[in-house]
């Protein structure tokens, strides 16, 4: 009997290959993707260059604070400790899979060019991103401070270190745990082969476990109840058509806001505040009479399974509808009902039910709570996060929202599909919208 949804049809096809893999002709742990990870790949394959969806942190060290052998020692102590990070994608006989091999650290100095700036020379790696490596990366580069660089002390010449995942392999309750662990293997001194074999077996059966509870969740959420709900949530979308390309400089424009958190130090905005600021946002990008598509990633590990390292969350969709606060709440907790129903098979049920949507989405909205992730110290030094723009996105714009000591906001864009002036006038939409949704909350006793 032909499976129904595209999850079951994938675990049945996965299954069979497994079976006939077990050969030494494949060595290597053989394991399924997880939904997320499955449309990574099929992006990386669209790729005209074959290039991953990058997950990049920026940290300002003091100069020669950071040392290279020591640090790519300790990426190697990760990737023997943590199963997805010594994972490789591939398609074998049509099936992604991911096929768990031997630990690699990779840290690298790159090399800044005259003119350029080291957060330039960086964003220049990042795109000669070579295929055959492992998913975690750093690279190092030498700078000076000046304008657009953040640093501790305002003075001082600092190197910048990116700490770089391939999205297939992390989220965001991963960057916690590799800012700790990392930490760790570098005071300590540690490499690849100071994880013990009983520790390494474990998180090997963690990780294959924690995949094929997730899979399991999704199946569950690709049922006819959800994927119909899904069709008729999304029937509102008018996508705009894509952009023709601007006579504009390449690379990305971006603006950034700190907002002050309330006085009892509780979330400033809850995320239905969120996607309503980036729904108006998005409107008034795109103008009237369109309904874009914004997508969030939500989830985290299921419920039973082990806190591995990995890619377990959802791509949800979200349409940038005009509506009242109250109806987007609701709405919002409608959608985390079903929430676990993988991207593809949400395109595939709203196309089958006529939506005039490709799967493209008009924006992104990724929030972080900070209070999670350690501070990455490499020795004596703590590196201080700070941010590089020019990175390529998934969507002609992007906003970022991060929630430390105060809720910092971020909003970048394609520059040859989104001119300047209108992205700053719908960052400006945004930052209001948060601002109205906040003041009860700060003004309550």
């Amino acid at each position: 009997m032909q499976s129904s949804t595209i999850t079951a049809s994938y675990l049945a096809r996965y299954h069979r290959l497994d079976e006939e893999t077990q050969t030494p002709e494949f060595p290597g742990e053989l394991l399924p993707v997880t939904g997320a990870q499955r449309r990574f790949l099929l992006t990386r394959r669209m790729d005209p260059a074959g290039r991953p969806a990058l997950v990049p942190l920026f940290f300002a060290f003091p100069r020669g604070a950071v040392d290279l052998d020591r640090l790519r020692a300790a990426a190697g102590y990760l990737a023997a400790l943590h199963p997805a990070l010594r994972a490789r994608p591939e398609v074998r006989r049509g099936v992604p899979v991911q096929r768990v091999g031997a630990a690699r650290g990779w840290a690298h100095r790159v090399a800044v060019r005259p003119g350029e700036r080291a957060a330039g020379a960086l964003v220049r790696a990042l795109g000669d991103w070579p295929v055959d490596g492992p998913p975690l990366r750093f690279f190092l580069a030498a700078s000076e401070t000046g304008p657009g660089t953040e640093v501790p002390d305002g003075g001082a010449e600092s190197e910048l270190l990116a700490l770089v995942l391939d999205h297939a392999a992390c989220d965001e309750q991963s960057l916690g745990r590799i800012t700790e662990d990392l930490t760790r293997a570098y005071d300590h001194g540690l490499g690849p082969y100071d994880v013990p074999e009983t520790e390494a077996a474990a998180e090997l059966a963690g990780y294959r476990e924690a995949v094929h509870l997730q899979l399991a969740a999704e199946e569950r959420a690709s049922g006819p109840d959800s994927l119909s709900y899904w069709a008729r949530r999304l029937a509102v979308l008018r996508p705009p058509a894509p952009a023709a390309p601007r006579d504009a400089a390449p690379g990305t424009g971006a603006a950034l806001r700190r907002l002050p958190l309330p006085a009892d130090g509780g979330r400033a905005v809850a995320f239905p505040a969120l996607l309503d600021g980036c729904a108006a946002a998005a409107r008034t990008l795109y103008g009237a009479g369109h309904t874009p598509a914004l997508g969030y990633p939500w989830g985290g590990r299921p419920a039973a399974a082990a806190p591995v390292l990995g890619c377990f969350l959802n791509t949800v969709v979200h349409p940038a509808t005009e509506c009242g606060p109250d109806e987007r709440t609701t709405a919002w907790w409608d959608d985390l009902d079903r929430a676990d129903a993988p991207f593809d098979e949400v395109v595939h049920a709203a196309r089958g039910a006529g939506v005039p949507w490709s799967g493209h989405l008009d924006g992104v909205l990724t929030f972080e709570d900070l209070h999670r992730r350690p501070p990455l110290r490499l020795g004596g030094a703590t590196g201080h996060e700070t941010h590089v723009d020019d990175r390529p996105l998934q969507a002609p714009f992007a906003v970022s929202v991060s929630y430390g000591t105060d809720l910092l906001v971020r909003m970048v864009w394609q520059r040859t599909a989104v001119p300047d002036g209108l992205a700053e006038d719908a960052f400006a939409v945004l930052l209001a919208t948060l601002r109205t949704a906040c003041a009860p909350q700060t003004t309550a006793s």
